[in-house]
């Protein structure tokens, strides 16, 4: 029997997934937005992918949560999308109430699923969400450093002229202005991009990643990133729901690791069957500890604001 993954939000990031997961073809997935006709209309379309594809998967359409009942897992990206010159904190009171209401329905309709937040700004979005649903810290994960490791690979692939699979790349912290992409644990098929790369590139390609979401926002003027934030979305679900037992840079509640306590950072995770299975540790430096602590400051302020 297929899994059940609900995507909660029909736009771009929301159907992106929601068409990465049905091409696969091992889940049946449930689309969901407030929109009338809207994930109908798209699920309607993904389904008839199916011949084309070799998928036997079921997409439906729903303005309602009556569909997305016993779901195994929920990737939720409601919210308004960021605009030209607007901020992931601008979204905040705004996207605080649809997450929010998103959260009281997977607790009503859905009370043991998986949650993967996609919402912006994500890691308050994170903490709405656990906090409205009380659902453990295992089962409420943030998808930010995913993406944003991607970004670091796709530019330190094409610095070195080399193949993305030889590229793993970690990036830490809160998912914005204060993520804290590590260098020194980034590497080249084994060999650190230190050793590779010149600290100049290495300084381009730190702050080009940092910008990552800015400078697709910036060239598409009408919209931000959601080919690359879905599918980051899809491997950590797949993650959880097929035990992979991998390590991906994810929003986790952190309870005393890194010394950072109650508040929601990128950090490296294991995901598995239990959702997150463990907090993988790090023997940080006291700079990247720092910039680490100050992400972290820049999340709490942003929890404390929500007022959940």
């Amino acid at each position: 029997m297929r899994k059940k993954i609900t995507v909660v939000g029909a736009g771009n990031v929301g159907a992106s997934a929601a068409a990465w997961l049905a091409q696969k073809g091992t889940f049946d997935v449930v689309l969901v937005d407030v929109v009338e006709g809207m994930p109908q209309g798209k699920a309607l379309d993904l389904a008839q992918v199916g011949p084309i594809v070799g998928s036997d998967a079921t997409v439906t359409g729903s303005n309602d949560y009556g569909p997305t009942a016993g779901s195994d897992l929920f990737i939720v990206t409601a919210g308004i999308a960021r605009k030209p010159g607007m901020s992931r904190d601008d979204l905040l009171k705004t996207n605080t109430g649809i997450v929010k209401a998103v959260a009281e329905q997977i607790k009503k309709t859905s009370p043991s699923a998986f949650v993967i937040v996609v919402s912006n700004p994500l890691d308050a979005m994170c903490y709405v969400m656990k906090q409205v649903t009380g659902f453990p810290r295992e089962r409420v994960i943030g998808m930010a450093g995913v993406l944003d490791s991607a970004r670091m690979a796709t530019f330190i692939a094409q610095a070195a002229k080399v193949s993305v699979k030889n590229v793993n790349a970690f990036v830490l912290g809160g998912h914005g202005d204060t993520m804290v992409p590590l260098p020194r644990y980034t590497t080249i098929s084994g060999v650190p991009i230190t050793e590779i790369l010149s600290k100049e590139k290495i300084d381009e390609i730190v702050k080009r990643t940092a910008n990552g979401g800015a400078e697709i926002v910036a060239l598409l003027k009408t919209g931000s990133a959601f080919y690359a934030p879905s599918a980051a979305a899809v491997q950590m679900a797949e993650a959880i729901l097929y035990d992979k037992q991998q390590i991906l840079p994810c929003a986790v509640w952190l309870q005393g690791e890194f010394g950072l306590k109650d508040v929601y950072v990128g950090v490296p995770a294991k995901l598995g069957a239990r959702g997150l299975e463990q907090v993988i540790p790090l023997n940080l430096k006291a700079d990247e500890l720092a910039a680490l602590n100050k992400s972290a400051e820049s999340v709490l302020e942003l929890q404390k604001i929500t007022g959940v």
